[in-house]
This record gives C-alpha cells, structure tokens and sequence, in this order.
C-alpha cells in the first residue's frame, strides 16, 4: 500500500502546477467549513453564555400575591439551590448628561447567585440595603460608559424617573452583566440593566407582592420534577390555583435546536465547496488519464489488471484529496484559534468535527475519483498503444 501510494505522489509531484491549483481548490473549500463549523459553535455558546447570565437557565414563578413566605418556602425545597424576587419595569433614568431608559430590577442579596453578575467596581447590593429600603443601585458598565466614558462611576448619582417623579440612586456598583453581546447584535432592542433592592421598587409600586420568583436548581436537580413541587407547595394555600412555573431551561433548548440548524444550513452551503472541489478532482484525474493512455496500454501489456489500473487513479485521487485536505483542516484550525484569540474566548475548536469534515473531503474525491480511474480501467491495450 505503501509503493502504491509513493506512486501517486510522484505522478502529483509530475504535474506540479496542476497538483497545486487542484489541492489549492480543496483546500480552501475544507477550511471554509471548517470555519464555518468554528464560528457556529462560537456564536452558539456565546449565546448561550449571554442567555445564561439573563438567568435563561432557572425557573420563573409567576403568579398574584407572591410573598415573602413563598419565597421562603420555595428556598427549602430539595433541588433549589436560591431563590429571590423580581420586580422590574422599564424607567426613564439620567445620568451625567445621558438621559436613556432601563430595565430596573428589584432583587435581593442573592442576584449574583441566580443571574450571572460581574463586579467591574464597587459592590453588590447587600442585606442592610434591603431592610432598610436604601436608595442605591449597581448599572450595567454600558450606561457608565455613555455618560463619562469609564467604568468606575460608583459614588455618583443617577436618577429614575419612576411615574414621572425624579428618585436619586447612589450607584454602589457598576456590573458586566452578561448580555453585552446581546446588546451589541439586537441593538435597542435589549435595554441597559439597572439594579435597585426589591424593597424600593416595593415602595415604588405600592404593594408588598413580588411579580415572580426566580429560581436556580441544583446542577443534579430535574427541572420538570423540581417545577412540578414548587407549583404544588405555592398553591396549597391558594384557592385559584394561579401559580404557574415556567422552565426557561427548556426554552433555551428549543433556541439551541434553531441556532443547531442555521448552524447545519451554513455548514451545507459551505460545503458546496467540496462539491466543486470533487468536480475539480474528477476533470484533473480525467486529463491525467487522457495523457497517461499510453503508459495504461504498456502496464495492461505487459500483465498490469484492470482493478490494479484503476486502484492506481483512484488512489491518486484520494492521495490529492487528502493532501488538500491536511492543509485546509490545518488553515481552518489557525484561523479558527486566531478568531478564538482577537475575540477574547478561549479556544475551543472541535477536533470531532474537524475530522469529520477531513473524511467528508477524501470520501468526496474517492466518489469522484471513480470514473476517471474506470474509464482508465477500462482502455483496451490495443487502442492504448495506438493513441498518440
């Protein structure tokens, strides 16, 4: 096998330009699916991680008259690992010059356990901050970025505007909060975070009520069992049974499953690529069988099989295939890491799929290495030697 394929190199290395354009065309079409298949994975847990620090992998209670009590009793069932309480609405807020709108959260002690919360500067908000309803608040790095053009911007003060009456918050923190990529790619359309204690924006509202409970499980908890007995426990003492549970988990799998097909879509179109790549191998094998006729109808003369003639063209197609293939997997994986690195992620290429896609191309110039070989399989040595 060996020899065999020592002589196909050598009949590449015989037509160098040829050889050359050929691997070249393969070898551009492995690494755009290779990247293409990078850059799917990328984005997919880039989303994933942005979906996971809006707390999109926790459970939401939703319900009328959610207290204290319940938030309490939801804590002390087996599975949750925390639990606290939202209350949000969409405030006009200024700060320095910049007058914009947020998204302004009542939350506990515990936000940084259930949501994913990075401290840039200054801290988080904290118990004394609850009991005693103090006017403070942590914001995204993004609204003190567009008002002074820095993070650090803990001491100052922003104001709400909370039914059209101006409120003073001390910022106390500022947070990378996790959905900066989101924000950049949809826009407007995802607002900037603010973060108060939930008894303020009870005081806003003017009721003691929570609008829902957010819920982090345990890593070895069943979503559906564990949302199955919170619903049970919360409406044991409510006649209208209004308590709904809702797992943001399992809508975070169907989004999965739609960014797993626009994925598979565009690794299909670039593996077009392959396909023109094959067409490529096909017409090159046919013109090294049309030069080599004579050359076939000495080796069939002197003893050479039809099967050993076209094992021999279709070993060399797949020797350019793989070649081409090397080399391209090689490109697409520093390409791939390079992109990992200016982006700031860690480099995770998938060697699974990158090997898969290297079968994929030898597989395609073996299928399109066949008739070239058994049209060379084919030659009669008679017609052979007489060709000129």
């Amino acid at each position: 096998m060996v020899e065999m394929f020592s002589g196909s190199f050598r009949y590449i290395i015989r037509n160098k330009l040829r050889s050359f354009l050929t691997i070249l065309g393969i070898s551009v079409g492995v690494m755009s699916v290779v990247l293409v298949s990078s850059i799917g994975d990328l984005g997919k847990n880039a989303i994933n991680n942005e979906l996971s620090g809006m707390g999109m992998d926790s459970l939401i209670v939703t319900g009328s008259e959610l207290n204290e009590e319940d938030l309490s009793a939801v804590k002390s069932i087996d599975g949750v690992s925390d639990a606290m309480p939202l209350i949000n609405a969409v405030i006009p807020i200024n700060l320095g010059t910049q007058n914009s709108s947020a998204m302004v959260w009542g939350v506990d002690e515990n936000a940084d356990k259930v949501v994913r919360l990075e401290v840039l500067c200054g801290r988080l908000i904290n118990r004394g901050d609850i009991t005693q309803s103090k006017n403070v608040c942590i914001i995204d790095e993004s609204i003190a970025y567009a008002a002074y053009k820095r993070s650090n911007v803990t001491g100052k003060t922003i104001t709400a505007y909370v039914n059209g009456t101006p409120v003073r918050f001390e910022i106390v923190g500022v947070v990378k909060s996790g959905v900066n990529t989101l924000q950049n790619m949809l826009g407007g359309f995802i607002p900037d975070f603010m973060y108060i204690p939930y008894t303020v924006m009870q005081d806003f509202t003017g009721s003691d009520d929570f609008s829902s409970i957010s819920i982090k499980l345990n890593d070895n908890a069943e979503n559906e069992e564990t949302a199955a007995v919170i619903k049970h426990t919360l409406n044991i003492p409510r006649s209208n049974n209004d308590v709904n549970v809702e797992d943001l988990l399992h809508q975070k799998a169907q989004m999965n499953n739609i960014m797993n097909i626009a994925a598979g879509a565009l690794s299909l179109v670039a593996g077009i690529s392959l396909i023109v790549s094959g067409i490529s191998i096909m017409t090159t094998m046919l013109v090294s069988v049309n030069e080599r006729t004579r050359e076939i109808g000495i080796k069939k003369s002197i003893g050479a099989t039809t099967y050993q003639i076209m094992r021999e063209f279709l070993l060399e197609s797949i020797a350019i295939t793989l070649i081409g293939g090397i080399i391209g997997l090689a490109a697409g994986i520093s390409v791939s890491a390079l992109i990992f690195i200016v982006l700031g992620e860690k480099i995770a290429v998938n060697m699974l799929n990158a090997l898969t896609i290297l079968f994929v191309s030898v597989a395609v110039g073996a299928i399109f290495g066949v008739y070239p070989a058994s049209k060379a399989a084919s030659l009669k040595p008679a017609d052979a030697l007489r060709y000129e």
